[in-house]
């Protein structure tokens, strides 16, 4: 229970609360099971306070000194702690659904088993941060800071923002979190330290049945945007991928690597587009897929467009791919959902079967 002349001090106000803080900076205030929903306390210091089990539902806490302080399963729904230092603050099992924790410093803070669902932790700072069994179905993390967080048997698949996090260094990330959560963007789990080795064949050490067939992206370099998207949700989905920027070696002879690159591949995937279909690099990597399909006698090619280009030709190899195969059609790929659509149905079309 709250000690009743903490309580009847705090509510007297901010200012007089903090002067109080000023000249008893020994006592630990003891606030815990106090109803609090909804109570102006921007600015307060609350640093190593015993706020058990208290209720701070709606509350106004901008700015706010919680150090240190003893948050467990305290209730913060739809609290504004915007901009609050948290920093070191024990949260385990806190209530935060739908708090307000914009730029709020989190560092070292301890929020096991906290309910964090659609809380807004947009430029929150959560080094060294425990999220260990945190529910965080659709909270945002953009520009969140990570550096040593500790992710453990965390769900982050419904979690929007990860693929702009900020991070200064490795954090820790559990088998447990990657199990429940997959797919992660490619781009949070090489800022978590996985090395590229890990990534790739980490589908299979974490039991997806699906198989894919590997493959080779071709595509012209003004469609860069695109094609760096769809390699990252490829690789992310356990799709091994052959993409030029990245897998080029230095001093390689570039058109003898992307001939073997291509023969070593199961599939070459073709991004067709205006720029595409004007490209001798393209054609080039066309006519050696062509080549392979007569060789191995199978399918290899497997073009999709981002626009309607090879649709309008009349001549020339790209016309040709038109009047004979199956085109994927990813002309609206901004769209999230109709990108989706399109991205699930080519998954589909990249099973082995196995």
């Amino acid at each position: 229970m709250a000690n009743p002349e903490h309580l009847k001090i705090l509510k007297q106000g901010v200012e007089v609360w903090n002067a109080w803080r000023e000249e008893h900076p020994d006592i630990r205030p003891d606030l815990s099971g106090a109803d609090l929903s909804g109570a102006d306390l921007i600015g307060a210091k609350l640093t190593g306070a015993n706020l058990k089990e208290t209720k701070l539902s709606g509350a106004v806490l901008w700015g706010i000194d919680l150090r240190g302080a003893y948050l467990r399963e305290a209730d913060l729904t739809g609290a504004d702690l915007s901009g609050g230092n948290l920093s070191g603050a024990h949260l385990r099992g806190a209530h935060l659904n739908g708090a307000d924790l914009r730029l709020a410093y989190l560092r070292l803070a301890n929020l096991s088993e906290a309910d964090l669902t659609g809380a807004n932790l947009t430029g929150a700072d959560l080094s060294g941060a425990h999220l260990r069994g945190v529910h965080l179905r659709g909270a945002n993390l953009k520009s969140a800071v990570l550096y040593e967080t500790v992710f453990g048997n965390t769900y982050l698949r419904e979690t929007e923002g990860l693929d702009a996090c900020l991070h200064l260094g490795p954090s820790i990330i559990a088998m447990q979190t990657l199990r429940k959560s997959w797919p992660l963007p490619l781009s949070f789990l090489r800022g978590c330290g996985l090395d590229e080795t890990f990534i790739e064949y980490l589908p299979s050490l974490i039991g997806q049945p699906i198989q894919f067939y590997s493959c080779f992206i071709s595509y012209s370099s003004q469609d860069q945007v695109f094609a760096s998207r769809l390699h990252n949700d490829l690789q992310a989905a356990g799709v091994r991928c052959w993409f030029a920027p990245e897998k080029m070696k230095i001093g390689s002879k570039i058109r003898y690597a992307i001939d073997q690159a291509i023969h070593l591949q199961d599939q070459l995937l073709l991004i067709l587009s205006k720029h595409s279909v004007q490209s001798p690099w393209v054609e080039q990597e066309v006519e050696t897929a062509l080549e392979k399909e007569r060789q191995e006698h199978r399918t290899v090619l497997l073009p999709i467009r981002i626009d309607q280009a090879v649709m309008n030709e009349r001549a020339g190899w790209a016309a040709h791919l038109r009047r004979t195969r199956h085109i994927g059609d990813f002309s609206q790929w901004t769209e999230p959902a109709l990108y989706r659509e399109a991205f699930e149905h080519l998954l589909r079309d990249l099973q082995t079967g196995a």
